[in-house]
């Protein structure tokens, strides 16, 4: 995720507004510089776009994004800051969600990169906490969503780091009391500490272990890639061995943040692998892309067409 959006959603504020614009005709596909992109066939796993990732072909309205992404065969759709969207807009999302059988990814219901909230907590950080998970069903009703990330703060140097884990585990217990009885998820998401140096939750393995100390099926794990590779590296056996745990994904090649091969991470085999276990979570498409244009984002959609190509030959 991007400081930028965390400290815009963690304030509840809205990210931008929703501009309403008429479509453009697919046929803009047509063209001789992105004439091998395919519309309408599905892709196979649930790979969810994000607002600008289309801007050149659907133009400027974030509705004509989203249903430009559906008419080119994306089954899912993320956006991380739609609970600082006003509620009008994100019923107008949510209705072009359900009538296009889209599933609505992760969005972030709590994220800091300065406070302790978790690890060294508080009974106002706490009481917070309680009304933030509130507002987190009442957006996920209105979304017909499922997931909601959550990442717990910074560490301490005052207290030991068994300490810490203990607090985290029994504010994620609090937190998943609420949410369990609607059916929500919270997503933790691990970021390496090397582009944010202090967070508390860094790897899918300390999630993993985590998770299991929660014990609550409203707490499991949103395995960046991009975030993983910097941090953990051995991706598919770190996502194996969280297996249990695991909700959804997000990815971005590396280093670059870029989509699918444009870095070293081999997304082809991870892909095939997420096939072969039959992953059914959300693949968040959360990274920018490699060349400007409306020949960017047709090497962003081939990429994607590409990489999800499924031989069981290879298994």
């Amino acid at each position: 995720m991007k400081r930028r959006v965390f400290a815009t959603v963690a304030a509840g504020t809205a990210a931008f507004s929703i501009t309403v614009g008429t479509a453009t005709s697919p046929a803009h596909l047509g063209s001789k510089s992105d004439s091998k992109v395919e519309m309408g066939k599905k892709f196979q796993l649930k790979f969810a776009p994000h607002a600008g990732h289309f801007k050149h072909h659907a133009g400027i309205g974030y509705l004509d994004q989203l249903k430009f992404a559906a008419e080119v065969g994306f089954t899912a759709w993320e956006d991380i800051g739609m609970m600082g969207r006003p509620i009008g807009q994100q019923e107008k999302v949510a209705e072009v969600i359900n009538d296009r059988g889209l599933t609505m990814g992760v969005f972030m219901g709590y994220a800091s990169f300065r406070a302790a909230t978790f690890a060294d907590p508080n009974t106002g950080s706490r009481k917070f906490l309680k009304a933030r998970m509130k507002q987190v069903i009442a957006c996920a009703k209105r979304m017909n969503a499922r997931w909601t990330a959550i990442v717990p703060g910074t560490f301490v140097d005052h207290l030991e780091w068994d300490d810490q884990t203990a607090n985290v585990v029994e504010t994620l217990q609090m937190c998943a009391e609420i949410l369990e009885p609607e059916g929500i998820v919270m997503v933790l998401e691990p970021l390496n500490s090397t582009k944010h140096p202090g967070c508390f939750l860094s790897k899918v393995s300390q999630a993993f272990q985590i998770c299991e100390a929660v014990g609550s099926p409203s707490c499991k794990i949103l395995a960046d890639l991009y975030h993983q590779e910097i941090a953990e590296g051995n991706l598919i056996a770190n996502l194996d061995q969280a297996w249990s745990e695991l909700a959804c994904l997000q990815v971005g090649d590396h280093p670059g943040r870029k989509e699918p091969g444009i870095g070293g991470i081999n997304y082809s085999s991870i892909f095939q692998h997420l096939h072969k276990k039959d992953f059914q979570g959300v693949i968040g498409m959360e990274h920018g892309i490699s060349r400007k244009g409306k020949a960017g984002e047709v090497k962003l959609i081939q990429a994607y067409r590409d990489a999800d190509h499924f031989d069981p030959n290879q298994l």
